[in-house]
């Protein structure tokens, strides 16, 4: 009788096209992915994947079954979800994060999902979100918290709770009270996230449009320089209030009307939706959770 495993590993070997990747996927080696292969072909009497130099290639036999084995590992996986024990789940995550997450509701995330699995550990990448989106792309990541959708095929995109844009800048600027005129944006410098980045345009659009100047604006991928230029009175800093609170309690930076709408930073919880997942799944609607609770407990908009 064929075998879940045996299944799941052809599924991965004729996803990815790769034996070498589908054992980096089941952290296992290639013989063995080879082994189980060579093994299902013989159970079932036929050639199910033909190896060539750049990939391996369904068969006429192998497009059968793998249409199959799609059905039954998702019917194994909604089994496990209705019956397992939550601390069944167990294994290495490989976790990317934006900064903006790693530096708010982050430590909740790993302590609540250490309390429901703890067999469950973290390989965790703070990253710019292109950069994770490849990763998830290529196996290199499980589950992705950042700036998304995705928008691929097979996969899945939670909506976690938005942070708005504040702007924020040291005292000694002297503009705290009250709007602050265009003439008066217009000769400052902002910071914010890099130029690759939605967050970059959105600000140079709105400058643009309220100055009627071409804006200077520093940009950086680590939020810790964004806040220290900030406080060192470079330019105005343009990320969320959540990650400035530490800075704005003991006024270093103080929040300023700017006069500007910014579209906030829309967030998703992103994983594969294969047919045998079942832990990054829940993982996500677990982050999705916790950023509810986050937002609630610090009275985010």
């Amino acid at each position: 009788m064929v075998e879940f495993r045996s299944l799941e590993v052809f599924y991965w070997v004729a996803t990815l096209r790769s034996f070498q990747r589908a054992a980096e996927r089941l952290y296992t080696t290639q013989p063995a992915v080879s082994q189980r292969i060579a093994a299902l072909e013989l159970e079932l009497g036929g050639k199910l994947l033909e190896r060539t130099r750049r990939a391996a290639i369904l068969t006429a036999k192998g497009k059968v079954l793998l249409e199959h084995a799609d059905r039954l590992l998702q019917m194994r996986t909604e089994m496990l979800n209705a019956v397992a024990a939550p601390a069944s789940f167990s294994g290495l995550v490989r976790l990317g994060v934006s900064e903006t997450i790693a530096q708010t509701w982050l430590p909740d995330f790993i302590e609540r999902v250490s309390r429901a699995h703890p067999s469950v550990t973290f390989d965790i990448e703070v990253d710019l979100t292109t950069r994770m989106k490849g990763g998830l792309l290529r196996q290199e990541l499980d589950l992705g918290l950042f700036a998304g959708p995705i928008a691929e095929p097979d996969f899945i995109d939670l909506e976690l709770h938005p942070f708005q844009h504040a702007f924020a800048c040291s005292p000694r600027l002297g503009l705290g009270q009250g709007p602050v005129p265009a003439e008066v944006l217009a000769r400052q410098a902002f910071v914010t996230y890099p130029r690759n980045t939605p967050n970059y345009h959105q600000l140079q659009r709105v400058l643009r449009e309220r100055t009627q100047r071409t804006p200077r604006i520093h940009v950086s991928a680590s939020i810790a320089t964004i806040i220290r230029m900030a406080v060192d009175g470079i330019g105005i800093c343009v990320i969320p209030e959540a990650v400035m609170r530490p800075a704005l309690a003991n006024g270093e930076l103080q929040l300023i009307d700017a006069g500007l709408e910014m579209p906030p930073i829309r967030l998703t919880a992103t994983c594969r939706a294969a047919p045998a997942a079942t832990l990054m799944p829940t993982l996500a609607k677990m982050a999705v959770e916790v950023a509810r609770t986050y937002a609630v407990e610090h009275k985010l908009p």
